[in-house]
């Protein structure tokens, strides 16, 4: 089971050194992520989320295999290429994998203008390295479900908010 940490920073440039770090302490396995938001609250109010997974790619690339095996068998490869390639490319985009975008933006709304969050859906995580790694960053906690102790813990290393 995976835990969800939202940890909110006064600007975007923290949060997205705090994404950077845990892509690192992904790759040393320290912690294993799910899924990983950066979401910026504009001055204006407006939310925006950025995903660590961008499934657009992906997407057009399987659409355009699976539109070009198709129009192979109804003799129009190049039409299965581009119409597979454009309804993979949306399906990827509007795919929601891991943390809820409804969710994202109703918890985002808890945020003040100019401030930032990261969201991260932890599978596995080696709790004393991962708060040793981003502790450094502050930050408050706004939401997780970590139990008490677990959550305590982490407010007291980001800084006791």
């Amino acid at each position: 089971m995976s835990d969800l940490v939202v940890i909110a920073y006064k600007d975007p440039n923290t949060a997205f050194q705090v994404r950077d770090k845990l892509v690192s302490l992904q790759k040393e396995e320290i912690v294993a992520l799910d899924d990983l938001v950066v979401v910026v609250r504009e001055m204006d109010g407006k939310i925006k989320l950025h995903q660590s997974q961008d499934l657009t790619g992906p997407g057009a690339l399987s659409g355009a295999f699976w539109g070009l095996l198709i129009g192979v068998l109804f003799m129009a490869p190049w039409l299965g290429l581009a119409v597979g390639a454009v309804t993979g490319a949306l399906a990827g985009k509007y795919v929601d994998i891991g943390i809820e975008d409804k969710f994202i933006k109703q918890a985002a709304e808890t945020i003040n203008p100019g401030n930032s969050a990261v969201f991260m859906l932890l599978r596995k995580v080696t709790p004393d390295k991962c708060i040793t790694a981003i502790k450094e960053y502050g930050g408050t906690v706004i939401q997780t479900s970590l139990t008490d102790e677990q959550e305590a813990k982490l407010r007291s290393a980001l800084g006791g908010q």
